[in-house]
């Protein structure tokens, strides 16, 4: 059995910990949901109840750009919300760094870190929470900039936790760190890796449901989920493309490139096409900006060549279709990481796969991805609500890193998590 450390066996009295989170939780300068944080204040009380003196980052949005290595510091992606959200739920006093940028290189001096620190052991706060780490020079490079920076953050602590399930992608803070301090996964990572566990281990059938707005970014989780799942649901330019490809349809909006990775999944599917629930009813709209003009076409109807202007959602009426209706009801296990509407101006399709998914209440139903569950919340609130205390229901806090795992073919195989299981 694969074993991943655990921060329950470390010693943590006295000790500066550095506790890498996913709080990515902050738009235009606001907390969104808090529902991450929320996730990881088990882990963090357990620190503080064991005696040790915390270290927390986060990455926030997407300050780097790939292109040129440029860094965009703005108040927008701070992690001040985040502390202000820590500091009145647990009421606890963090301190935040003041590292200064060189230019758009991002932070190069450290040296502040090591002051709030010291700040913090002589009892002037409770924590210490790092600038939104995607501003450090270092953090996202492919070279030995990332180890230098993993370095440096290493020298401010005594061990390493990571509890940052969602941040699947190996930077600095989650995955080089390691090299430099004992690693240890926290509570939220370990509840994430058992509860994916259900997807590759399931109780059978599994239905899985997956939609994206591009193909590629979905092929390889699509080509493992087809081979271990009985069932699979497509949605969004996802379903577009299979219907395009499958039945020689022209569908306005489609980019090419999602076209040719359609009819190359299907190839590779070969007879396992045949998991693929069709979706009988979809919405065909005029305008890609507009819920003005739009009208119901079935599946059935389509002749090879027929011209389709943009499909933007399931229709409804799908779901109350019986043989779909049937899939869902005799599922054992359900894994959701989908939105139907191509758009936030259709929602109905989702609306009503969901409220049907929770008419099973014997399946485990596990949810994944920040749309996904933030639809969920929005569309059905009073089902979410009774959703979140239901432990028929779990919710990931990641959605990318569930499907990186699934093209891993195991819940360990993300490489921050190999990470850890190489220190043990």
């Amino acid at each position: 059995m694969t074993h991943v450390p655990c921060f329950l066996d470390a010693d943590l009295h006295g000790k500066t910990v550095l506790v890498r989170m996913d709080h990515n939780v902050v738009k235009k300068g606001r907390i969104k949901d808090p529902m991450r944080i929320e996730a990881t204040i088990p882990t963090l009380l357990h620190i503080f109840k064991q005696g040790g003196r915390p270290i927390l980052m986060t990455h926030v949005g997407r300050p780097y750009d790939k292109a040129t290595g440029a860094i965009t510091i703005s108040e927008d992606e701070a992690v001040g919300p985040i502390v202000k959200y820590l500091e009145e739920k647990l009421q606890l006093r963090g301190l935040v760094p003041d590292c200064p940028a060189e230019g758009d290189k991002g932070i190069t001096d450290l040296g502040p870190i090591g002051e709030t620190v010291a700040a913090m052991k002589e009892g002037r706060a409770d924590f210490v929470y790092l600038p939104n780490t995607r501003w450090f020079h270092g953090e996202e490079s492919k070279n030995e900039d990332s180890d230098a920076l993993a370095a440096k953050l290493a020298s401010f602590a005594d061990l390493y936790i990571n509890d940052a399930f969602g941040s699947w992608q190996p930077h600095s803070s989650t995955y080089n760190v390691t090299k430099y301090l004992p690693s240890y996964a926290g509570l939220l990572m370990l509840k994430e890796i058992a509860n994916l566990q259900k997807v590759f281990e399931p109780s059978q059938p599994l239905v899985s449901v997956v939609a994206g707005s591009k193909f590629d970014t979905k092929i390889g989780p699509l080509s493992s989920l087809i081979r271990i799942s009985d069932k699979l649901v497509l949605g969004g330019v996802l379903y577009n493309a299979y219907l395009a490809v499958k039945y020689q349809l022209g569908i306005k909006g489609l980019d090419p490139a999602d076209l040719a990775l359609a009819e190359k999944f299907l190839q590779e599917a070969g007879p396992l096409q045949d998991r693929i629930v069709e979706l009988p009813c979809i919405i065909e709209s005029d305008s890609f900006e507009s819920a003005e003009s739009w009208r119901v076409r079935k599946i059935a109807d389509l002749k090879p060549g027929t011209q389709l202007n943009y499909v933007l959602d399931i229709a409804p009426e799908s779901f109350a279709e019986e043989a779909v209706r049937e899939v869902f009801a005799g599922a054992s296990t359900i894994f959701v990481n989908a939105v139907m509407g191509y758009t936030t101006l259709f929602t109905e399709g989702t609306k009503a796969m969901y409220s049907l998914i929770d008419k099973n209440a014997g399946a485990q139903k596990l949810f994944g991805g920040g749309d996904t569950i933030q639809d969920f919340r929005d569309l059905l609130p009073g089902i979410f609500a009774k959703a979140v205390n239901d432990p028929q229901y779990y919710f990931f806090t990641g959605g990318g890193a569930i499907l990186d795992a699934i093209v891993s073919g195991s819940p360990y195989g993300m490489k921050p998590v190999q990470a850890l299981i190489k220190t043990s």
